[in-house]
């Protein structure tokens, strides 16, 4: 949903727990906002009263009325939004109905079809000669359409009517004996026939995997339910062995009851990122599977060509199929064990609870990736001595994320030659001859990395040398291969040997010392960071700040194009010299 006012965006507007706009909205002291039902929903399943976004505690639960300018605010939000919406379900056939018949004099009636052959719009009055005129009707049609420029032949000015496989772009007759002699062309109807039905398949699994994330989701709640209940019976049997032993053992009876609690609370956590996550997920396939829908019923055959290389695989998703929520309680063995040493309860208990709490500490560690902060935390600790050691010895503390590189053949361009072991990348001036794939870019000599990362920090460095035109930095996944400078990237550029720009979308120019022959390249994915730096200078270049990822980032390269005037053939080269250092301690903490 856009944003309806100049004023006032949609995510002031937004309740930050059920993410929608606010329905009675009622403000907190702390000064945070939010619906009234569903901050009395969070406080109702909560020990204590706390703001949900400052978790500022509140002594008293606090009486809240509606904030009536924010709910005003909202309520013309809400109006305008869906007058917006109406606007736009009215105007989304105004791509036919604005164009106007070529045949009419004075008032012109709204056509119904274009030639391809005549180049012309008709009304429905002006298009019966093609009905009944013989050597007409073998004219094709289409729906009436604005950019006309886009279905015919920009060389012959004769309309497209096939596709060539050889070089998957749309042509016309002309072309067949021409530029794309002895090609592999074919009807874009049959094209678009084929592509229906890969468009089909690729729905079907869409559709497959979101019913099998709403099982996984059904799965994991009535997996809290019962490790919820049997906490509870676990609990209750605790609270009747140790009432037989209140006078020696009241106090590690408290503590076993806060272990347990502790226990569930984690579970709770982890169910709640699991289906999270799902619900993610899911919503991401949903939005597929409508696109799919819609693109399965167009008529516009060369639209749905020029797109359908984004759309015939399914959006990234996990492997859920090993995970699940672990409801396995230890709290039995516990029980038997203080039952059967009641003689000796201060020792042993004392050691079965540090067991306790040993495993506990184990199965917090089995769902790092899924308890991100605390992993980064675990895993750190081990590291600050060496951070320490290495920051006091002048050493480049980022070079702790570096991170193994090698370039994806896949998604090259195809001017791009890689190296055998994926880590030198130059441009030619000749096309090599490679097999289509939906991964590959298409306008520009660029290429992605194997790796992608959606969490945490990494670092990787590139040799650039004298070349006097290069691009390095990183792109999201779903990044288009067809822009010459697509969104979705962050890099820094070089140009005709001294031009050099930091661009996302949009450039703007960097004004550099000294000619970096090796950049290195830092992602903090959290904190939405992209930083570069001149590695043999130590000294930082440019840095992108407060930016919001939510899709996988993958190393961005290009060589760019060989010039006649400058030369530019010298290859960009993935560095490796850091790696035999910092690549062996992660491994020993487990981080890789």
């Amino acid at each position: 949903m856009a944003s309806s006012s100049g004023v006032v965006s949609e995510e002031q507007l937004l309740c930050c727990i059920c993410l929608d706009v606010f329905t009675d909205p009622v403000s907190t002291s702390c000064g945070h906002n939010f619906c009234k039902k569903c901050l009395g929903g969070y406080w109702d399943n909560s020990d204590h009263w706390h703001c949900p976004l400052c978790n500022k505690s509140f002594e008293n639960r606090p009486d809240l009325s509606v904030n009536t300018f924010i709910s005003e605010t909202a309520a013309q939000f809400r109006k305008s939004a869906e007058l917006n919406a109406s606007s736009s379900a009215e105007d989304s056939p105004s791509k036919l109905t604005k164009v106007l018949c070529d045949a009419c004099t004075g008032v012109k009636k709204k056509a119904v079809k274009f030639c391809l052959n005549c180049g012309a719009s008709y009304c429905g009055t002006h298009l019966e000669p093609h009905k009944n005129i013989q050597i007409l009707q073998k004219h094709k049609f289409i729906d009436p359409v604005e950019n006309l420029q886009d279905y015919i032949c920009k060389k012959h000015e004769r309309p497209l009517e096939l596709f060539c496989r050889d070089d998957q772009t749309c042509v016309c007759l002309f072309c067949t004996v021409t530029d794309h002699k002895s090609h592999n062309t074919v009807p874009i109807e049959e094209e678009s026939g084929e592509l229906k039905a890969q468009l089909k398949k690729t729905q079907i699994e869409v559709q497959k995997r979101i019913q099998d994330r709403l099982e996984k989701t059904e799965e994991i709640k009535q997996s809290l339910e019962l490790s919820k209940k049997s906490t509870e019976d676990e609990i209750a049997g605790g609270v009747e062995v140790f009432t037989a032993l209140i006078c020696s053992i009241e106090r590690r009876q408290a503590e076993l009851l806060g272990v347990m609690e502790e226990e569930q609370k984690a579970a709770e956590r982890q169910a709640e990122h699991l289906i999270k996550e799902l619900e993610q997920e899911i919503t991401e396939l949903k939005r597929r599977d409508t696109e799919l829908e819609q693109l399965s019923h167009t008529e516009d055959h060369l639209h749905l060509l020029q797109i359908s290389p984004s759309l015939c695989r399914p959006p990234h998703t996990n492997n859920w199929t090993d995970i699940s929520l672990n409801t396995n309680s230890s709290v039995e063995i516990l029980r038997r064990s203080l039952s059967q040493l009641q003689k000796t309860i201060n020792n042993e208990t004392e050691k079965e609870i540090q067991k306790l709490k040993q495993r506990k500490q184990k199965e917090a560690t089995a769902f790092k990736w899924f308890i991100k902060n605390w992993t980064q935390l675990v895993l750190l600790l081990p590291l600050l001595p060496l951070v320490f050691l290495m920051l006091m010895s002048n050493k480049m503390w980022i070079q702790f994320y570096a991170v193994d590189v090698t370039l994806d053949p896949d998604t090259a361009n195809r001017f791009l030659i890689l190296s055998d072991d994926g880590k030198q990348l130059r441009c030619t001036n000749l096309p090599r001859n490679v097999l289509y794939s939906s991964k590959r870019f298409f306008s520009e000599p660029y290429v992605l990395a194997k790796e992608g990362f959606s969490s945490g920090r990494f670092y990787y460095e590139v040799q650039v040398g004298d070349k006097t035109d290069w691009v390095i930095g990183v792109a999201e996944e779903s990044v288009d291969r067809f822009e010459e400078f697509p969104d979705g990237t962050w890099t820094i550029a070089l140009w005709n040997s001294n031009k050099y720009k930091a661009c996302e979308g949009s450039c703007k120019s960097l004004s550099m010392r000294k000619k970096p022959q090796k950049v290195g390249v830092f992602v903090d994915y959290e904190e939405g960071l992209v930083s570069f730096y001149d590695v043999e200078a130590r000294s930082h270049i440019y840095t992108f700040t407060g930016q919001s990822f939510t899709k996988k980032l993958y190393p961005f390269l290009s060589p760019c194009h060989v010039l006649l005037e400058h030369g530019n053939s010298a290859p960009l080269i993935i560095s490796k010299e850091y790696q035999s250092y910092t690549w062996t301690v992660f491994q020993k903490i487990g981080l890789f």
